[in-house]
């Protein structure tokens, strides 16, 4: 694949999906707010090269080393994910060129659909990713960034259920985040769900 994609060629991924990384077992479940038309592109989740998904996971010990994702993973950093236990969802599934084309309703019914990959695969954490599209999707307005009250059922008949973390985006358009300050926030998750870290 070349370096990048046209104008016109990124448009043209407008509304595809990316399939979720769901591993097993699946201790954590990253939750993004929508693809990009890059990542639609390439099928893989925060592909831009802009994203600082890749380098805060490698802030965070969670990977070893920043996987480039922006032509697909490579093996070593699939391998890797896979390794830990560590998914990755969105609560939109319809690629856009910004997140604020999406509508509230599709934030809700995000939310019901992860829901149910909870009772599906049974993950430790599930992180969101963007306090503003969590505070959509569950109705809590006065969500802060951090561990939430939320639980998400199992629904196995035992009363487990996956903790929720609601956590900074990591787009190169949250100015005010660092990649040092997501590792710190994404690690607190990872901790949680017993992601094995490597430092």
């Amino acid at each position: 694949m070349a370096s990048g994609f046209t104008r016109a060629q990124l448009q043209a991924f407008r509304g595809r999906t990316v399939p979720d990384l769901v591993p097993q077992p699946l201790r954590l479940l990253f939750v993004g707010i929508n693809p990009s038309l890059w990542s639609a592109g390439v099928g893989v989740h925060f592909a831009h090269p802009g994203n600082r998904f890749y380098p805060a996971l490698a802030a965070a010990g969670i990977t070893s080393h920043v996987i480039d994702a922006s032509h697909g993973y490579p093996p070593e950093g699939l391998s890797e994910l896979e390794r830990g236990g560590v998914g990755i969802s969105n609560l939109a599934r319809e690629a856009t060129t910004k997140a604020d084309e999406l509508d509230n309703q599709q934030f809700v019914d995000g939310l019901a659909r992860i829901r149910e990959m909870v009772r599906r695969y049974h993950p430790k954490v599930v992180a969101f990713l963007g306090i503003g599209a969590y505070r959509v999707a569950t109705g809590d307005r006065h969500a802060k960034v951090g561990e939430q009250a939320l639980r998400l059922d199992w629904g196995d008949g035992t009363g487990s259920s996956a903790h929720v973390f609601a956590l900074p985006n990591p787009s190169g358009l949250n100015a005010h985040e660092t990649v040092e300050s997501l590792g710190r926030d994404y690690r607190e998750a990872a901790e949680a769900a017993g992601v094995p870290l490597f430092h």
